[in-house]
């Protein structure tokens, strides 16, 4: 009974430590949640490398999932997102969704922006049109559009250029799941841009075959951004989670 009475007593040390040392790693961020925005032909279990290290960390997650057909619809999902979310908030975007949290981030609750290998527009540009300076990159033309003006990437495109990273086994998934994605989302300018008031933060993906490396670089400047680069293809997200996720809670503090 003794033994037994001595390993209860241990468990409940154990157990209370372990209620307090969340709170308290947690208390070390300005934000308390993450929302995660994710890129064309994706949806928000691209993020399923980067939510549990988030969350060890002691920060609340949503992976908001968008629609991808226009880009007033993908804001409003996020605003919904963030009006729902605990705040202050980290709002984060991979690629196109850069654009999205672009014009979103301009809610009051929004803490922080950190752009994923994502665009940036300025107000009264679309993706498009932060592309036109740059040489079209290789994976470009494996994009093709449908007779309804939805895009996708080819099986080639996603294997050798998207996510050349990647085991092959994942690569097959992203060709099977990936979503359409509707011209006018990047052909649609952003209104507002909230990286002009908002402290941001951007990881650059230097073997990026979808977004130009040089476009990234280049808006950390116009961004001011706190910023990381990796050797990473356009889904760093899934081949480098735990430099994603150290870039997000330092945006969180």
């Amino acid at each position: 009974m003794k033994l037994l009475n001595s390993f209860i007593s241990a468990v409940a040390v154990v157990a209370i430590t372990a209620s307090v040392a969340l709170p308290a790693a947690a208390a070390d961020f300005k934000a308390k949640t993450v929302v995660l925005v994710h890129g064309a032909f994706a949806d928000g279990s691209s993020w399923n490398k980067v939510i549990p290290l988030l969350k060890k960390a002691g920060l609340k997650v949503v992976a908001v999932q968008n629609p991808l057909d226009t880009l007033d619809n993908d804001v409003a999902f996020t605003d919904r997102a963030i009006a729902d979310a605990e705040g202050p908030v980290v709002l984060v975007g991979h690629s196109y969704g850069g654009a999205v949290i672009t014009q979103a981030g301009v809610n009051p609750k929004v803490h922080s922006l950190v752009y994923v290998a994502a665009y940036a527009p300025e107000v009264g540009q679309s993706v498009l049109d932060t592309q036109k300076p740059y040489p079209n990159a290789p994976g470009r033309p494996f994009i093709v559009k449908d007779d309804a003006g939805y895009l996708k990437f080819t099986d080639e495109g996603i294997f050798d250029y998207f996510a050349p990273d990647l085991p092959r086994s994942q690569r097959a998934l992203i060709a099977a799941t990936q979503g359409a994605f509707g011209v006018k989302a990047v052909s649609t300018a952003v209104t507002q841009a909230a990286w002009h008031t908002v402290p941001s933060f951007e990881v650059v993906s230097t073997d990026d075959k979808v977004i130009p490396p040089q476009l990234q670089r280049d808006q950390v400047k116009r961004l001011k951004a706190t910023t990381v680069e990796v050797a990473a293809s356009h889904v760093v997200m899934l081949s480098h989670p735990d430099v994603v996720a150290k870039l997000i809670i330092e945006a969180a503090k």
